[in-house]
């Protein structure tokens, strides 16, 4: 399994599938090489991309030196750009897509990112993330209560509380739990984006690379109006809904979108 190292010394694992300009898969909370779409994604793509998916710091095989941050996270993505040749695209999805903009308004390599649903709460369709929200899920993981800090983000994110107790009782919670640690990260890089209010008109000002903000036609409308601001937040953007689809994309749908947006790149 090859690795990079990032600024700090933290061993990043990651693995390549197909052939053709660099993508880099950037995941979401919790989710890894081994739990989650970033594997059915690559496989779809990898017949048009070198597809890098990867372990985020604390995930998986990649290590977790700590003090967490998200300039950390944006060296760990600069060091697969690196492995890369210098260049790549990014796709992120929910949090990772803030991730990948973040990174964007940073990294002079990155040729273009595709975004699916940043989770930001922009307006009034749904209620703000509460003031005490990360540091108490912080609390919750540093006394061990990792179920606890599971439950909390599952009932936040609009899972009704009958379903948390069922999902608690089966297999894949096992899996949830080894990486429940990481849940503040994505949280720390969503920042004050949960308050209800207008997202800053400036964010992503730095970023040069084209733009895709995708959301699902059929996803919460506060998920729909946050990557719709989004897309007019940064300077060169285009917004596209996929319908039919939540939040929970299927491959299906949006890997054609991604080979359409990605497309140019493979010009260069």
């Amino acid at each position: 399994m090859p690795t990079v190292t990032s600024a700090d010394g933290t061993t990043i694992a990651y693995e390549t599938h197909g052939a053709g300009p660099a993508l880099i898969l950037v995941d979401g909370a919790m989710c890894y090489r081994d739990f989650g779409p970033a594997r059915s994604l690559a496989t779809a793509l990898a017949d048009t991309f070198t597809v890098h998916l990867y372990d985020r710091r604390g995930r998986g095989e990649s290590g977790n030196t700590l003090p967490w941050s998200e300039d950390r996270e944006i060296d760990d993505l600069q060091a697969l750009i690196t492995a890369a040749g210098g260049q790549a695209a990014l796709f992120g999805q929910s949090s990772g897509a803030v991730l990948a903009a973040d990174a964007a308004a940073r990294l002079p390599g990155i040729t273009r990112i595709a975004l699916y649903e940043p989770p930001f709460i922009v307006d009034n369709t749904r209620a703000p993330r509460e003031p005490g929200f990360v540091t108490d899920t912080e609390a919750l993981i540093a006394r061990g209560n990792r179920s606890g800090a599971l439950k909390k983000f599952m009932k936040h994110v609009g899972m009704p509380a009958p379903m948390v107790h069922v999902m608690a009782l089966t297999p894949p919670w096992k899996k949830l739990k080894a990486v429940a640690h990481t849940l503040p990260y994505d949280l720390r890089i969503l920042g004050d984006t949960g308050r209800g209010v207008p997202l800053d008109p400036t964010r992503g000002n730095a970023v040069t690379a084209p733009a895709l903000v995708m959301d699902g036609g059929k996803s919460p409308q506060y998920m729909r109006n946050a990557a719709k601001a989004l897309s007019e937040a940064l300077p060169d953007a285009r917004y596209r809904t996929l319908p039919g689809q939540t939040h929970m994309v299927k491959a299906d749908a949006i890997v054609p979108a991604i080979k359409e947006f990605l497309a140019p790149a493979t010009t260069r």
